[in-house]
């Protein structure tokens, strides 16, 4: 059994017409979760990153795996309002709304190569967001890495030119 196999998809959740990508029995799975660590971290090493940004949430779960394989900080970026000092703040387009993404102010410097990691690559607004406060930070993006990619949405297209690292298209 893959890694793969690990995903499981739940129809209408949640709401009608969405498949859900269910993670939770992969990152269960202890030889599962290490096996998409390691090649997290082999397609990562050689962007020789300072540090790791992960996407609220599920970002957060594989970017402090990988960190810590890695030696690696790891930076969050959260929904507005969750952050308790300064931070920087990117607006995106959901599919009926807005929403905004936060990442402290004094997390990054001008000396760091950060990759962003994330769970699922859709429509790439989230990621687009969270590149604009990296830059805005000053520290310089190498990379970017998801779990998985919904390729048929096109969110690569809004990224910047910069390796994207997707294990699974979908």
């Amino acid at each position: 059994m893959t890694w793969t196999s690990k995903i499981v998809d739940v129809p209408d959740w949640p709401k009608p017409g969405i498949v859900f990508k269910d993670i939770t029995p992969l990152i269960a799975d202890g030889a599962a979760f290490a096996e998409v660590t390691q090649l997290f971290a082999d397609a990562i090493a050689p962007l020789a990153p300072t540090q790791l940004v992960g996407i609220e949430s599920r970002g957060f779960i594989f970017g402090a795996a990988l960190a810590n394989r890695l030696g690696l900080g790891l930076t969050l970026v959260r929904k507005k309002g969750k952050l308790p000092r300064k931070a920087h703040s990117a607006e995106y387009a959901l599919e009926y709304g807005t929403d905004i993404v936060e990442l402290h102010a004094d997390a990054l410097g001008t000396d760091d190569r950060v990759v962003v990691i994330d769970d699922v690559l859709a429509t790439g607004g989230t990621a687009k967001a969270v590149t604009e406060l990296i830059h805005a930070s000053g520290a310089t993006l190498v990379g970017l890495a998801f779990l998985m990619e919904l390729g048929f949405l096109a969110g690569r297209a809004k990224l910047p030119d910069v390796p994207v690292t997707s294990l699974l298209v979908l």
